[in-house]
């Protein structure tokens, strides 16, 4: 069972800050892509960063200079570091994962999402 464990969101207040962390575990030979996204109630899923296997990251322009994405690839792991949270975070986050596993091409998965609310 190829499964993606999220971890780390939470209620904050503006200006706090989150780490979300994403675990990716069972039939795995190797993992391209990982990602963040984030859907807010009424609103289209959004990509909000990327890093590839090789650790080059892209964070979207709406979170630039706040958020920094970070990977570790023997855990087989994915991190979002959120600084300086705005209500408009407020979100579900998804971890999403490019994985190859034994006698399969890369296939797309999705973590089950965490829930980041910024109030005060």
């Amino acid at each position: 069972q190829m499964q993606l464990a999220e971890f780390g969101g939470g209620l904050v207040p503006p200006g706090g800050s989150l780490r979300l962390s994403c675990q990716a575990s069972g039939n795995i030979y190797r993992i391209e892509t990982m990602a963040w996204f984030r859907q807010a109630p009424g609103k289209q899923r959004e990509v909000v960063a990327t890093i590839t296997r090789d650790g080059t990251p892209i964070v979207d322009d709406s979170v630039k200079g706040r958020f920094t994405i970070s990977r570790d690839g023997a855990l087989n792991s994915v991190f979002l570091q959120m600084n300086r949270l705005k209500p408009v975070d407020t979100a579900v986050y998804y971890c999403y994962a490019e994985v190859m596993s034994l006698g399969t091409d890369f296939q797309p998965y999705w973590g089950r999402g965490t829930q980041v609310t910024v109030s005060s």
